[in-house]
């Protein structure tokens, strides 16, 4: 994943529906608060801050701290520390499908926002401590 460069403003606006241009302006002022970070456009995503990871297996590569991508049919959230580590939260967090690294909501109004800043906190600090066995990761800024 490579940082683009652009501008987050024009790929929020061009998200549909407008549901999803909403949820993207609260959690940017979420995800700024939480990282102390402003957001940057990778390609289709909006992450704040920026990590190297590396797997056992030798396969490396950048992505955001924390990250997000207003998506047609659900905002998604990438989580690099996996959804089962935040299985309790998630129980409480309202409204809400799973992938192994995706948190996906369809309307951010049917979640408990203090549940989400909870998940999305613990997260940045597993990714700031460097990962686990799962991953190595080395914070860029």
């Amino acid at each position: 994943m490579k940082r683009t460069g652009s501008d987050v403003t024009g790929l929020i606006a061009r998200a549909t529906p407008a549901a999803r241009r909403r949820d993207a302006e609260a959690l940017i002022a979420l995800l700024r608060d939480i990282t102390g970070r402003e957001p940057e456009e990778w390609g289709t995503i909006i992450g704040f801050g920026s990590c190297r990871y590396r797997y056992p297996t030798g396969n490396e590569g950048e992505s955001p701290l924390l990250c997000f991508a207003p998506r047609k049919t659900a905002t998604t959230i990438y989580l690099l520390d996996g959804v089962d580590a935040h299985a309790e939260a998630l129980a409480r967090l309202g409204a809400h499908t799973t992938g192994v690294g995706c948190l996906y909501l369809k309307d951010l109004t049917q979640v408990d926002l203090d549940v989400l800043r909870g998940i999305l906190e613990r997260s940045l600090a597993w990714t700031e401590a460097g990962g686990s066995e799962y991953a190595t990761i080395t914070v860029a800024d």
